[in-house]
């Protein structure tokens, strides 16, 4: 379910865009100008070409003026970034300099990787050419996440204690650091305590759901809100279609026929659940991947 997983960490920066101010300044121990609050911007970072280019989230911290709007100090791109994606050593470049021109301040990428060993590739620095203009990507691993077991330290932070169960949730401590926030969610209304537990189940990958589940104290869990039930439900989705997609590359292989990767790639990218079926059944007839494309059209 990695759609329901990747959104689930997207949205706790919806719910309070100080987040990524906390984390780049207690965490990273980066110095951020004086601001008066921080706000979501739009996240569509596209300039004039065929190619759309959108960043997870985008907060923009403003400085409030006596006579004019409200103006920007500072930008921050928000990503999230479960896996190893090559593409982004060329998009993140590009979303700050794009964003940059649209808002005329200064602005940092900041890049949430719960697994530690994709949190160390996302940090590499990116070169961009010119001499001096390298981009280093701000990360927080679980390195960069406190353990958070005290329901009462859970409460003064919420979407903190979030990051912190999704970040060490495959630890030791993970039962005990998830068993805090439900401890302290008891305390709020049923909608709001229904949305926090649900990111965080939602982001955690199944099995190790199902390991901190059989330690908790609490009854067995259940999606509490649309929120979550919606994008599990678009993340079983985009299994089962990633799972369609497999098996026609295995069909395809087992009888000897060559794939090119831009065949692969639409075919993995294919979210059709009918259109995949059927490519399913071509893949055994055809005789060519060419030919698979073109008989289901």
């Amino acid at each position: 379910m990695a759609l329901a997983e990747h959104e689930a960490l997207v949205r706790l920066f919806c719910e309070r865009p100080d987040l990524a101010a906390d984390l780049l300044t207690r965490s990273l121990r980066v110095q951020l100008p004086d601001y008066d609050y921080a706000g979501l911007e739009s996240a569509d970072l596209t300039e004039v070409t065929p190619t759309e280019r959108r960043a997870d989230s985008v907060i923009a911290f403003r400085r409030k003026s006596p006579d004019d709007e409200p103006e920007p100090v500072l930008a921050v791109i928000v990503e999230v970034q479960r896996d190893r994606d090559s593409d982004k050593l060329w998009s993140w470049p590009l979303y700050l300099s794009s964003l940059r021109s649209r808002l005329r301040c200064p602005v940092m990428l900041l890049v949430v990787a719960p697994d530690a060993a994709i949190a160390r590739w996302c940090a590499r620095p990116i070169g961009l050419g010119h001499p001096g203009m390298v981009l280093t990507p701000l990360v927080v691993g679980p390195a960069e996440v406190p353990v958070i077991t005290d329901p009462g330290q859970v409460a003064e932070d919420l979407e903190l204690a979030v990051l912190s169960v999704i970040h060490h949730a495959d630890t030791p401590q993970g039962p005990e650091i998830l068993e805090a926030l439900l401890t302290a969610l008891h305390n709020l209304d049923r909608d709001q305590a229904g949305m926090y537990a649900d990111m965080v189940r939602a982001a955690l990958p199944g099995e190790i759901w199902d390991h901190l589940e059989k330690h908790l104290k609490t009854e067995t869990y259940e999606y509490l809100s649309d929120w979550a039930r919606d994008n599990i439900a678009k993340g079983k989705a985009e299994g089962k279609a990633e799972g369609q997609a497999e098996a026609i590359l295995t069909v395809l292989s087992a009888r000897g026929i060559e794939v090119p990767e831009d065949i692969s790639e639409k075919i993995r990218k294919c979210h059709d659940l009918d259109r995949l079926a059927a490519w399913l059944r071509a893949a055994a007839t055809v005789d060519s991947s060419d030919a698979l494309l073109d008989d289901v059209s």
